[in-house]
């Protein structure tokens, strides 16, 4: 839920921003809102890397390193969306990010985890009522506002 209030706030202030710069951008404003939304998962990586780490399937070895390495990801995404001639190319990696992710998602719910606290007290399978349509969003997002 945090994701996508970052992720629309700052939508809601790029479009307020453009307005009254007499330069009216709404795509734009969906970029940089993204961005901003990237660079703010990617410091959850950081800071509950244990959590983070028990959402990936056993089978993935070097967990806290895979969670370095795509904290790192999402930040080079966040930049990446920012700068024209990147632009294109960061949109399909991160469309391909996103739905990479998306069985890490997946297992988390199964397993109850509660990612902030890295407990199995969290709110499980029906979290994923939210979760997917999110991962649609974000993915539609980034599309839209980069790709078309």
């Amino acid at each position: 839920m945090k994701v996508l209030i970052v992720l629309l706030a700052t939508f809601g202030i790029g479009l307020i921003v453009t307005k009254l710069t007499d330069d009216f951008n709404i795509k734009l404003s969906a970029q940089i809102a993204m961005a901003v939304m990237m660079a703010f998962t990617a410091l959850g990586h950081f800071k509950f890397t244990k959590g983070m780490a028990m959402m990936l399937p056993a089978s993935i070895p070097y967990k806290k390193q895979v969670v370095y390495i795509t904290g790192m990801i999402e930040i080079a995404a966040a930049v990446g969306l920012l700068i024209p001639d990147t632009r294109t190319l960061t949109a399909w990696c991160l469309i391909l990010f996103f739905i990479v992710l998306t069985p890490a998602n997946i297992n988390a719910a199964m397993k109850h985890l509660n990612m902030e606290k890295a407990t199995l007290d969290g709110p499980g399978p029906e979290y994923l009522r939210f979760r997917m349509p999110l991962q649609l969003l974000f993915i539609a997002w980034v599309y839209w506002s980069c790709l078309l």
